[in-house]
């Protein structure tokens, strides 16, 4: 009797240590809850593989949905001016740590934060490295600064990434990280990847065209397909212009080059794309090796054609001095007829123009195909910055946990989602009386805030085709009913889902610049010498200043100048990262 209770006795025990074991392990089969606007909606087939195979027993991973105790995530900020708080809210504690907290278990601590003027985040992050300043557990950095990224990378103070990707990125976010393989070029290092890389949303700057259709339709014309139709329409907006402008106040095609010939908006890149090239990137040539665009010899071409164009009045005069912003101007100011750009420009800056012309309808239209049917653009980067995690960090696998959750619920939020209407009720929504979702500075007791960048990634996740699959989705009349596609419609432009089938008809016509390496030793000495030639020479044939056979003089001086040099470096590295 005493040996039959004994016996009951253990197995009581043990089930109810299994059962222990279960409740407290946070494995991957789990679903926890949380509070305020966080009930998590992770689903088990969308956690990160946290099992540890050991040979003879599976170990219990440290990756947990929530942690409690919370564990520690240090980071340093570089906050946006025009960044806003309320409640009393600082960077360091605002709604989004308080959620991160709460939710996750996940203790979000401050090292430093700067106001990021004047580049003031870059140089204190140099200071810190320079100087052996503590460096942070995660770490994030934009694009805007490439070459502090390879600095930090070589630092030695980072540790490997990818496999901390691999080992704990949920099955949403390696996704959205494999439509771009790419991506991880920029920051490897002898097959490692030390640092992951931010997903944007892909095809955000690639080029159509926007077109003044009130002014076809007066002109009884159809939207040109090549470059030969698309003078004869700069030539009628010029001097028939149908809303009655004189010929010299008309700019029939708004482009400018004082950035680069291949930038966010109004740039000509895509000029030359219809002669089989895309300049000041590196494309993959007809040998299947690295070339840079622009000694390409479409590029002759395309500089014959811009000199046409300029001497005809198609193009500004001032092309040379005009960037970006300035190339919108005649858009917005009813005068221009034609601005490339991307497929968002419905909503800004172009929904301006009527409050100078009631009359005008801007319309988006595939890029013109050049003499042998081509038509190119540049392709748009699926990332915008970096993730570094230091070596010394404790718990690497916290911040999968954290990023894991928001690709799951924000990247592309769903209807019944703890971010279906927003991000934080009372900062970038509100609920009325009838708990429906209201927005703007009326609705939210004072005032909208952008707590996206609150959070301790920038834009907290982005997968890459969402926002273009939910546009199609838009132009093919489907009801919007997730909180991206009612962003979408009420907050973009009214052309913008047309605008992303005319550029997905086009969608083989992106290229991306193929080079995402760190600066080759060449480069460093060389490349900014090249750069000078290249523009002053690009300007002298378009100005008519000198002839299109100049190109030929500029192609031989940038090659014997390290161009071929650069060239061959530039190739021994994409070679290495396609073994």
């Amino acid at each position: 009797m005493r040996a039959k209770f004994r016996t009951t006795l253990l197995l009581t025990l043990s089930l109810f240590l299994i059962i222990a074991l279960a409740a407290c392990g946070g494995s991957k089969d789990d679903k926890s809850t949380s509070d305020d606007s966080g009930k998590t909606e992770t689903s088990a087939t969308d956690k990160a593989d946290t099992s540890a195979d050991t040979g003879s027993k599976e170990e219990t991973s440290p990756y947990k949905d929530k942690y409690d105790p919370p564990v520690t995530i240090t980071t340093v900020w570089g906050v946006d001016p025009a960044l806003k708080f309320k409640n009393g809210e600082t960077i360091e504690n605002n709604v989004a740590t308080k959620w991160a907290k709460d939710t996750l278990g996940i203790d979000i601590k401050s090292l430093w934060s700067v106001t990021n003027t004047n580049n003031a985040y870059s140089t204190k992050l140099r200071l810190a490295l320079t100087s052996g300043q503590e460096l942070p557990d995660v770490l994030v950095v934009g694009n805007e600064d490439p070459q502090l990224i390879q600095d930090l990378i070589d630092s030695g103070a980072f540790q490997d990434a990818g496999a901390l990707f691999d080992k704990y990125a949920n099955d949403t976010w390696k996704s959205a990280m494999a439509l771009d393989p790419n991506n991880w070029n920029t920051y490897v290092r002898d097959g490692v990847r030390m640092a992951i890389p931010i997903l944007d949303y892909a095809y955000n700057n690639d080029y159509l065209l926007w077109i003044r259709q009130d002014w076809l339709d007066k002109l009884n014309l159809q939207a040109p397909k090549t470059i030969d139709e698309l003078e004869t329409v700069m030539e009628a907006f010029k001097n028939n212009n149908p809303s009655g402008l004189a010929p010299d106040k008309v700019v029939p095609l708004s482009i400018g080059f004082k950035s680069s010939m291949n930038t966010w908006m109004g740039d000509p890149s895509w000029i030359f794309g219809a002669y089989g090239t895309i300049p000041q990137q590196w494309n993959v040539g007809a040998d299947g090796k690295l070339e840079y665009g622009s000694v390409n010899a479409g590029m002759k071409q395309g500089l014959q054609k811009l000199n046409e164009w300029y001497n005809k009045g198609f193009i500004p005069k001032e092309a040379a001095l005009w960037d970006e912003n300035k190339t919108s101007e005649p858009a917005v100011a009813g005068t221009a007829g034609i601005i490339p750009g991307p497929y968002w420009m419905s909503g800004w800056p172009l929904q301006d123009t009527v409050k100078n012309d009631p009359a005008a309808v801007w319309k988006p239209i595939a890029l013109p195909t050049g003499p042998d049917g081509k038509a190119g653009r540049h392709g748009t980067a699926f990332n915008n910055g970096v993730i570094l995690i230091n070596k010394d960090m404790k718990n690497p696998e916290a911040f999968f946990t954290y990023e894991n959750y928001m690709f799951s619920n924000l990247a592309d939020p769903q209807p019944g989602g703890p971010f279906e209407n927003g991000l934080f009720k009372g900062y970038d929504y509100e609920l009325d009386a009838n708990g429906q979702a209201v927005y703007g500075d009326d609705n939210v007791p004072g005032g909208v805030v952008n707590a996206v960048r609150y959070l301790l990634v920038r834009d907290g996740a982005r997968i890459p085709d969402a926002q273009m699959k939910a546009l199609l989705n838009l132009a093919d009349g489907k009801e919007p009913t997730t909180r991206m596609e009612k962003d979408l419609k009420n907050n973009f432009g009214k052309e913008t889902p047309a605008a992303a089938v005319a550029l997905m008809a086009q969608k083989d016509a992106g290229f991306m610049n193929m080079y995402t390496g760190p600066s080759t030793e060449t480069m460093k000495t060389k490349f900014d010498y090249l750069k000078k030639i290249e523009a002053q020479t690009f300007n002298e044939i378009i100005y008519g200043e000198k002839s299109a056979d100049e190109f030929d003089k500029f192609v031989a001086t940038w090659k014997s100048s390290g161009g071929d040099q650069i060239t061959t470096e530039v190739n021994t590295w994409y070679d290495g990262i396609n073994k």
